[in-house]
């Protein structure tokens, strides 16, 4: 209707369709609906998104990282190489395992770890990696994959935003020694809450089994201590008709990106590296120039934004020094990235209007050339 101020358009929007409504339901009057046939078949399924690994599902994202790492030994007096451009949960996890998580910087285009910045930090201490895939493109892991050849270390891909995501054809969670995907609702694919590991060895996905699960495969039969770390069935009912849309929805997303990269000017759009495959968990511009002037332009023309991370990891709470402050990292990238990114709205369920009105407004608010 002319005049009628346009609808706002969120910068996520999260899928629940009957087919996913109808998948809940059928479980719960199964009456089978924690760690069951539902979590086996999910497990197997998923298990084709990355190279045919073994599969163990988790209730979370964070538990996929945490039991890994507990999984593969690290503790107390370990160092453990991460981003501190990433979401918390990626340093968390090697917290709450009691090891020193070793912030390095990430490359300026691809948002993720540097492979120079990772090898300057391999001390006799160092035990691991955990290389995060932001926003949806892969890491290098072909330079990441050398470094930690060359030291014996663990690598621990923290997926939670790449779903099907891939470079040189091979896909993320089937590099290291283990992957970690989330599946919380905002993510290109999700079972309202879920995580899942990905694992190459046997006998780690035995561990981790045990660990997600009081420590046992039979029941009073405990192993070895562990925790309450469960996928629900119904949660993964939903999770397996999401993984079905996930190919389709994947595209929809490359599809609305490219046509962002094409005809926005006013703001940086995200490269992408050679042999990467992006799956666009979210659309990251840099803006040169005032962001909070660019976000309330963006916000006032009905386009939702948000910043992932205006933080970074060492410079939050937890993580400063008994005096309060970051500690001696030097990380000039991650602080230039937290300081001019904006992610836009990149869903699959963006119209075409949608993404006219997106490029317009970024153009406004970044100032176009």
């Amino acid at each position: 209707m002319t005049g009628q101020h346009p609808a706002f358009i969120p910068p996520a929007r999260p899928i629940i369709g009957e087919a996913e409504i109808e998948a809940a339901v059928r479980v719960l009057r199964s009456g089978k609906v924690v760690q069951g046939p539902e979590v086996a078949a999910f497990e197997q399924e998923f298990g084709e998104l990355v190279a045919d690994r073994h599969c163990v599902a988790v209730n979370s994202g964070t538990s996929a990282l945490q039991l890994t790492l507990l999984a593969l030994g690290v503790g107390p007096g370990d160092e453990v190489i991460v981003p501190s451009f990433s979401f918390a949960a990626s340093a968390n996890a090697v917290r709450l395992v009691g090891a020193a998580p070793i912030f390095v910087d990430i490359e300026s285009g691809s948002f993720c770890l540097d492979p120079e910045a990772v090898a300057a930090a391999v001390t006799p201490r160092t035990v691991a990696i955990v290389p995060v895939h932001l926003y949806g493109h892969p890491a290098a892991m072909d330079r990441i994959m050398a470094v930690a050849q060359r030291h014996d270390l663990a690598v621990v891909e923290d997926a939670a935003q790449a779903h099907g995501a891939s470079l040189n054809g091979t896909p993320v969670g089937a590099f290291g020694t283990a992957g970690c995907f989330s599946f919380y609702p905002t993510k290109n694919m999700h079972s309202l809450e879920g995580g899942m590991i990905s694992t190459a060895d046997a006998g780690l996905a035995r561990t981790l089994r045990l660990l997600r699960n009081q420590g046992m495969e039979q029941r009073y039969a405990n192993e070895i201590v562990g925790a309450n770390m469960r996928m629900t069935d119904v949660a993964a009912a939903i999770g397996r008709v999401q993984l079905t849309q996930l190919a389709e929805w994947t595209e929809q997303r490359r599809a609305n990106a490219k046509y962002l990269d094409s005809n926005i000017t006013g703001m940086i759009t995200p490269p992408v590296a050679d042999a990467a495959r992006h799956v666009y968990h979210q659309y990251t511009v840099r803006v040169r120039g005032d962001r909070d002037a660019a976000q309330t332009r963006l916000q006032e023309l009905g386009i939702g934004n948000a910043v992932y991370y205006p933080t970074p990891i060492h410079r939050l709470k937890p993580y400063l020094d008994e005096d309060g402050q970051p500690g001696p990292w030097e990380l000039p990238e991650t602080e230039r990235a937290a300081a001019e990114v904006i992610s836009l709205p990149v869903h699959p369920t963006l119209s075409a209007d949608d993404l006219d009105r997106i490029v317009e407004a970024a153009n406004l608010a970044g100032g176009a050339r």
